[in-house]
């Protein structure tokens, strides 16, 4: 009479051993056995995968110790055939906590385990668990997946949620045609607030309780449209990446082309605006425990961690503010003086009138012409269109002057010497007049570089005097 042998099985791993063009081995796990001394075979080929092979002992090491006996599944496939189906999703079994029972490795073939969202819509980039619902981004479009529940319509039109023996349930749609594009790395969520981009459609999008809003048309739609063409070429997608600034409370997007070129913005909903640009480019942006981090090159950096302003990654910049004097819009003006309420430490590094249109030169050019008072970018130190307090005192025969912003009162102000150069037919210019003539003025102002670096600079408010040139 024969005897019943019980086979027992290993649960293994399985090592790989990569082989690189260069036709050395690189062993994963432990070094293993190498082949010199008896160990396993490997290809000469150049391949990425040379061989693999099964395994019983952690890390693969000799003498290691091995894992438990248990069952060992084998799958075999007579037809081998694979199909890809980027817009479905699929769930496996759950893991009870009481029991210890674990099939999250279970994927049923007897089941309805599978649900499809529309394929027309492209692949699905991201999913995000909220709450009992699922939401699916697509490339194209945005939608909500009951979980445990269903959606039941009546004639009439109307619905109900019920719930049902089924894990993902119906698929919802959000109202507009926007999607996720390919950018699933510019996703964040605050609350019930979902940021993300959609470059294909040039938005930025957010998802709330009152569906898509799209927030890039807060002021920005044309400064969205032009930069996503600019990191989407025929050669290249770039990267955009985007985080949520929970020390701050906003969205931080940053549009990152392959040349190197890039911007780093931030969305604050209590203005509903967009509202500051950084010099810094994250590969990665979180928050964790009301702290704020990103990487950069592998390194991990804590913001608002220190109290030097302007500094980031090691390189520090200086701040610039830029805005627009627009008083009675009708009215052509000469904008004699600028004066600011704030800090210490401000310069004005250009005021700039509208232009004049284009106008045909002598030497059959078209040209537009401003009126304009700039900092003169080829000296040695670079000259400011207005000093800052500081940098403009300068002594002559045991008196101080500054020759840009004076303080008084605790508000500093400043006259503006016009750099424009000479137009056709115009006899006085440049500094021989007082002032910039305009309709309206665009003004850049900036820290500067010696007022106590990396320290607070505020500005509460900018005003101009002007007088009235013509209606």
């Amino acid at each position: 009479m024969g005897a019943t042998i019980e086979v027992k099985y290993f649960n293994s791993f399985v090592l790989k051993k990569s082989n690189p063009s260069w036709n050395i081995p690189s062993w994963n796990g432990s070094t293993g056995v190498p082949q010199p001394i008896g160990g396993y075979p490997r290809s000469n080929t150049s391949g990425i995968n040379s061989w693999a092979i099964e395994e019983a002992r952690i890390r693969g090491g000799y003498n290691n110790t091995n894992v438990d006996f248990g069952v060992k599944a084998y799958l075999v496939e007579d037809e081998p055939n694979a199909v890809n189906r980027v817009n479905s999703l699929i769930y496996s079994g759950i893991f009870n906590s009481r029991t210890g029972v674990n099939d999250t490795n279970v994927f049923s073939v007897g089941e309805d385990i599978t649900k499809s969202a529309d394929p027309a819509n492209g692949s699905i980039q991201k999913l995000y668990a909220e709450d009992t619902n699922l939401i699916i981004l697509q490339e194209s479009k945005v939608s909500r997946a009951l979980i445990d529940k269903d959606a039941i319509y009546s004639a009439e039109g109307g619905g109900s949620i019920t719930n049902v023996n089924t894990t993902i349930g119906t698929i919802q749609p959000f109202a507009g045609n926007f999607g996720i594009s390919r950018d699933p790395g510019s996703f964040a969520t605050y609350g019930y607030r979902k940021y993300f981009t959609d470059r294909d459609r040039n938005a930025v999008l957010r998802l709330s309780m009152d569906g898509l809003t799209e927030i890039s048309n807060y002021g920005m739609y044309d400064y969205f449209r032009d930069k996503f063409s600019e990191i989407t070429t025929s050669s290249s997608q770039g990267t955009i990446v985007g985080g949520w600034d929970i020390y701050n409370k906003q969205y931080v997007l940053s549009l990152q082309a392959d040349t190197g070129f890039y911007n780093t913005l931030t969305f604050d909903e209590s203005v509903l605006g967009w509202t500051s640009f950084f010099s810094y480019k994250p590969n990665q942006i979180f928050s964790i425990k009301s702290n704020y981090y990103t990487l950069n090159n592998g390194s991990l950096y804590k913001h608002y961690s220190n109290n030097t302003r302007g500094s980031f990654y090691g390189v520090t910049s200086k701040t610039s503010i830029t805005f627009v004097f627009n008083p009675k819009i009708s009215l052509s003006k000469v904008f004699q003086t600028i004066n600011y309420e704030g800090s210490n430490g401000w310069q004005i590094d250009s005021f700039v009138s509208d232009s004049t249109g284009f106008d045909l030169s002598l030497n059959n050019n078209w040209v537009e012409y401003n009126d304009t008072a700039n900092a003169i970018l080829d000296s040695t130190p670079p000259k400011p269109a207005i000093y800052s307090y500081d940098e403009g005192v300068y002594q002559e025969n045991g008196v101080t002057y500054r020759i840009g912003f004076n303080r008084k009162e605790n508000k500093y102000n400043a006259s503006i010497i016009n750099t424009s150069s000479a137009r056709p037919e115009e006899v006085v210019f440049g500094g021989s007049m007082t002032g910039v003539k305009g309709y309206f003025t665009v003004v850049t102002t900036s820290t500067d570089a010696t007022t106590n670096p990396g320290g607070l600079k505020e500005l509460f408010a900018v005003s101009s005097n002007y007088v009235e040139s013509s209606y």
